[in-house]
């Protein structure tokens, strides 16, 4: 059978990697060598030669991402940034335009607001779960519509196939960040995006214990492009990097569902709660984008945001008396994380057109017992 006709959980634990011909292990070996011998000049065994240009491991790994993201190709990189940046430097040139999420990821935000608009490239914000603001977005020199949903840290949830029309009747390319979902619960390319991008750091490492990125296309030009950005920039992760990332990768179809089976719980318990003013999460009815989330993911995810009723100091209060959940940046992982975007993943869009909420904080559901996660709410909100 080929990958695509073998089921989500079939090819995570798959794809990618048979059994080693030599020894039989049924588990990708950690390639740590930085070159590889050669049978004469340019005579290169499996296509290896320097491990910057590719190296077993990390082979392993792209072709299981691709696999999850049901796309052809598939390219790892050192961080989400170093991915988020590879998209960028592939896609635009000077004097291009792009079109960002009004509620973009600090980091993505930072790279483009401080280093792309250094080098001649323009960007416009817009509501990503609207259409008509992303349409209204656009210039002529339009080239790329930058995505994230459900967004960070807002959880707005975008028209990914309605987006894709939109940015190709612009001759725009369409990209999704696509780390809050996952593959489990969305694959933008079969809904007409052209580039999914992913911090594996997040959900597809899912231990808080390595960090990467990965871009993954259907596109041959794309990811030729891609890849030679892969190789001659150089911030690819090392052969543990990728292991650890596809060890994880294994458990993300249970993970999901209990990170997911969590959240939901945590949401409606806080929805009404004397403390929180808005509970937003895709899968409340009330939620804007609920309808849309229904119809392009198998389930809303395991991120919550919350705005306090006591202001930014309720919220710096609420972040720093949990006990279960822990206060620092980053999510995806088994524990449970608690953070405040303002003053943390998201300080640098103070002060601009991205800037959030300071009563917002952000909740990465972990798959702890609920009853335990429910009472550390309860505690340090009271």
């Amino acid at each position: 059978m080929t990958d695509d006709q073998l089921g989500f959980s079939t090819r995570a634990i798959h794809a990618g990697f048979d059994p080693d011909p030599l020894t039989g292990a049924v588990n990708v070996p950690i390639y740590a060598s930085s070159t590889f011998a050669q049978d004469g000049v340019g005579g290169l065994r499996g296509g290896f030669e320097y491990a910057r240009t590719g190296n077993p491991t990390r082979t392993a790994l792209e072709a299981n991402l691709a696999a999850l993201e049901s796309g052809r190709y598939g390219r790892a990189f050192a961080s989400g940034m170093a991915a988020t940046d590879c998209a960028l430097r592939a896609t635009l040139r000077p004097g291009d335009h792009l079109v960002i999420p009004n509620d973009a990821y600090g980091g993505t935000f930072r790279l483009i607001d401080k280093v792309f608009t250094q080098w001649g490239i323009e960007y416009s914000v817009a509501k990503v779960s609207d259409p008509d603001s992303v349409r209204n977005a656009l210039r002529p020199n339009t080239k790329l519509v930058w995505v994230e949903t459900p967004t960070n840290p807002l959880l707005n949830i975008a028209d990914i196939a309605a987006l894709a029309d939109i940015a190709h009747g612009a001759g725009a390319k369409l990209v999704v960040d696509n780390t809050f979902a996952t593959p489990y619960l969305q694959q933008p390319l079969l809904l007409g995006a052209d580039i999914v991008t992913h911090s594996t750091t997040k959900y597809l490492g899912g231990h808080s214990d390595v960090v990467g990125g990965a871009l993954i296309t259907d596109d041959p030009e794309l990811d030729a492009a891609f890849a030679f950005l892969q190789n001659g920039a150089g911030a690819v992760p090392g052969p543990t990097d990728a292991f650890l990332t596809l060890r994880g990768i294994k458990t993300l179809a249970v993970r999901m569902d209990r990170h997911c089976d969590n959240a939901a719980m945590i949401a409606e318990h806080l929805t009404g709660h004397a403390a929180i003013s808005q509970v937003i999460y895709p899968g409340l009815g009330q939620h804007p984008g609920h309808a849309v989330a229904q119809k392009q993911m198998r389930r809303f995810g395991g991120m919550i945001s919350v705005r306090l009723q006591g202001g930014r100091q309720a919220a710096l209060d609420f972040c720093s008396r949990t006990k279960v959940f822990t206060l620092a940046e980053s999510l995806g992982g088994v524990e449970s994380l608690i953070e405040h975007p303002g003053a943390m993943t998201h300080a640098s869009t103070e002060g601009s057109e991205l800037e959030v909420p300071a009563d917002l904080v952000r909740l990465s559901v972990g798959i702890e017992d609920v009853s335990d996660l429910l009472a550390d709410i309860e505690q340090a909100l009271g």
